[in-house]
């Protein structure tokens, strides 16, 4: 797919960071804020969902369609859920410690904070929290961030709790693990002021920096999700959710776009064509001897295979629209929505079984011509209608253009339908949680990434990719300590961003180490009682036996520091050993014997102080 001109199409774009922040408690009640693993779980509990009307006696429609889907939802609970978590208790007092966090971010992103905080009740239907709805809070507004490509816009910034974590499909419906619900979150939302997918990628990339500068946010895997709203000029606002990675973000912007642009030209087709959607139908009786062990296991079953057909839609129901993703793929999508496995249409057919004689047959069941397209669904009889039901209503937003709706990321860039926008009647306010007074002027900004990176070049003499890494790495604090104390900042910052990579790439269990384990070893390196060859095998020893302190790993390694005469010792021994080199090459043997000097001493010894005793011993013998 191409690039486009995306001022001409009238690209429109604005991103909502949702961040983690990393406190000590829920942000309404006092449980703790770490991950757990599901096999933790001392207990489980379930819920059956439904939507609930807002204050205006409306109801949304993506809580609607979510509700049409019939499932349970099973919570794996925890020793230290509590009540809050489970709905079975009021929430407690929003957190000050996440509040705090939170004025904090307003203020670096230049916004103007309220003067009360009222908790509001979003409606979230999905099993993702067990009442039912979300607690969130406005905090600021009206901020903004600056991009290459000019200013954008920050509309405003929502503290709100984090959902259950989702821990797989079940077969009555799906299971969520409590451990990350109710964690602390920060959401902001930018201004529809994006106009390219760089600048989409520069834009999340400055507020994940502001945001990280706090320190306060938690870091790694899930723990920061991005959403993107895009719509160009003929098209509709369509919002992308869960997208993990920045890198991400700049190719789901230019490959929507494309699936917009294709869109509207399928739609002028349709239009040119006098397309139309026929009325569904059974046709099991077209396929009563198929060969499709799809269709055949369905009706074997008590299934039915409906039908609906698509006039005017030949060849386009197949026409890509995405990389691997067609009209035909959309289609299908809505159908999974509601259990079945997917749909077979005729710009596929014959295939999967499925024979010419019989796609014939379809044809004429449903007053098909050669110009038209069918699609069928075969499931049991509830799902059969309720899916092709669905297909319908999509073939029928493909003839108006570009519907809007919330889609989900791919790990391939790409996107597949999620549910409908949501609305305004997915908002209520939370009676059980009063408004909170808000003051800013306590806020104390910190030390911007960026900044940082620019002082440890200056102050440290670090060059620019390694400032950065250790600026942006989630050892910066770590590293600022010991240098603190001493470490040398250059031997500190090679450790944490150069040998903890190498031993993982050498499948050294690193994630077992921790900051004081790291910390122990680069003070015993500067105290003198560990030299900084011996560094490597250390940490590999800590990572294998992570209950060893620093110490009791120099000496599980065989790395005790040796005297200054045992190393005068054992240089002398190698000079003696090579004294015809010596003698013939003088100094210009250093390197050779420089080497075999540091394996006779195994990484006992520092490199410096051997370097000076064998330049020392050479010295003697021309």
């Amino acid at each position: 797919m191409s690039e486009y001109d995306y001022e001409a199409l009238g690209l429109v774009a604005g991103l909502e960071i949702h961040q983690q922040l990393d406190t000590a408690t829920k942000l309404f009640c006092a449980c703790p804020t770490e991950r757990r693993e599901p096999e933790e779980s001392s207990r489980t509990f379930s819920r059956y969902l439904h939507p609930t009307k807002s204050e205006l006696g409306e109801l949304d429609e993506a809580a609607v369609e979510e509700s049409r889907v019939d499932r349970e939802f099973e919570y794996l609970a925890f020793d230290t859920t509590c009540l809050v978590e489970e709905d079975d208790e009021p929430p407690h007092r929003i957190d000050d410690e996440a509040l705090d966090v939170a004025l904090q971010i307003a203020a670096l992103l230049d916004m103007t904070a309220v003067d009360q905080a009222h908790v509001m009740r979003k409606i979230v239907v999905d099993g993702s929290n067990t009442s039912g709805f979300q607690r969130t809070a406005l905090v600021g507004q009206d901020g903004e961030i600056e991009t290459s490509e000019g200013p954008v816009g920050v509309e405003d910034l929502l503290l709100e709790e984090e959902s259950a974590g989702r821990v797989e499909e079940t077969a009555a419906g799906v299971r969520f693990s409590l451990d990350r619900l109710g964690i602390p979150l920060v959401e902001i939302g930018t201004k529809p002021d994006i106009s390219s997918p760089a600048q989409a990628r520069e834009a999340a990339e400055r507020i994940g920096m502001l945001l990280r500068s706090t320190g306060s946010v938690k870091r790694g895997l899930g723990t920061i999700r991005q959403d993107v709203n895009v719509s160009i000029a003929d098209g509709a606002r369509v919002e992308i959710k869960g997208v993990q990675a920045l890198d991400e973000i700049e190719e789901i912007v230019r490959l929507e776009v494309g699936r917009q642009v294709e869109l509207l030209d399928i739609a002028d087709e349709l239009r040119r064509r006098d397309a139309s959607v026929g009325d569904t139908q059974d046709v099991s009786a077209v396929f009563e001897d198929t060969d499709s062990g799809v269709i055949e296991g369905a009706l074997s079953a008590g299934g039915h295979v409906t039908a609906v057909p698509l006039y005017g839609f030949d060849g386009l129901v197949g026409r890509e629209i995405q990389p691997d993703r067609r009209l035909g793929t959309e289609c299908s999508d809505h159908a999974k929505r509601h259990g079945a496995g997917g749909i077979f249409h005729t710009d596929e057919l014959p295939a999967y079984g499925v024979t010419e004689d019989e796609v014939a047959a379809l044809r004429d069941a449903v007053g098909a011509g050669p110009d038209d397209a069918v699609a069928i669904v075969a499931d049991d009889p509830e799902t059969a209608e309720l899916a092709i039901e669905a297909v319908a209503e999509r073939a029928e937003t493909a003839i108006e253009g570009v519907p809007e709706e919330t889609r989900d990321a791919t790990p391939e860039g790409t996107t597949r339908y999620l549910r409908p926008l949501p609305g305004a009647a997915r908002m209520y306010p939370e009676t059980d949680v009063p408004p909170v007074e808000l003051d800013p002027t306590d806020v104390d900004l910190p030390e911007l990434l960026t900044e940082k990176v620019e002082r440890y070049q200056g102050d440290y003499d670090l060059d620019a990719g390694l400032a950065e890494q250790v600026a942006y790495g989630r050892r910066m604090p770590l590293f600022e300590s010991v240098v603190e104390a001493g470490v040398d900042a250059t031997f500190a910052a090679g450790v944490l961003e150069g040998t903890l990579t190498e031993l993982r790439r050498d499948d050294v269990p690193v994630e077992r180490l921790t900051d004081d384990h790291l910390r122990e070893v680069l003070l015993l390196v500067e105290d003198g009682d560990l030299a900084k060859e011996g560094v490597e095998q250390v940490l590999s020893t800590l990572a294998e036996n992570p209950d060893l302190s620093a110490d009791e790993a120099v000496e599980e390694a065989g790395l005790a520091g040796v005297s200054e005469a045992e190393v005068r010792e054992a240089v002398s021994e190698v000079v003696e050993r090579n004294a015809e080199q010596v003698e013939s090459e003088g100094m210009g043997a250093f390197s050779a014997l420089m080497g075999e000097c540091m394996g006779a001493l195994r990484g006992k010894a520092d490199g410096e102080i051997v370097s000076d005793v064998l330049r020392e011993e050479i010295g003697k013998r021309t």
